[in-house]
């Protein structure tokens, strides 16, 4: 499995996995049990988002897509 995105919290990794497994592609968060170390490690990259190398490439065109879509508020 490789790197393919650094979300900024657990929170933004977690909706992106359960994104891209949506797309029926399998995908990892690798270091979600170090943000409880923060203050002891560097505070940037401990999270990252990991997937088949096989799938990198559509991994990361959609995540592009999902984070440059524009929210649909709805009015009463």
């Amino acid at each position: 499995m490789i790197k393919i995105y650094s979300p900024e919290n657990v929170m933004e990794a977690q909706c992106l996995k359960d994104f891209l497994e949506q797309q029926r592609i399998n995908c990892f968060i690798g270091g979600q049990y170090l943000a409880g170390a923060i203050g002891e490690l560097p505070v940037t990259g401990l999270l990252g988002l990991y997937v088949e190398e096989i799938d990198a490439e559509l991994a990361k065109s959609l995540i592009c897509d999902y984070l440059s879509a524009t929210p649909v508020f709805h009015s009463k």
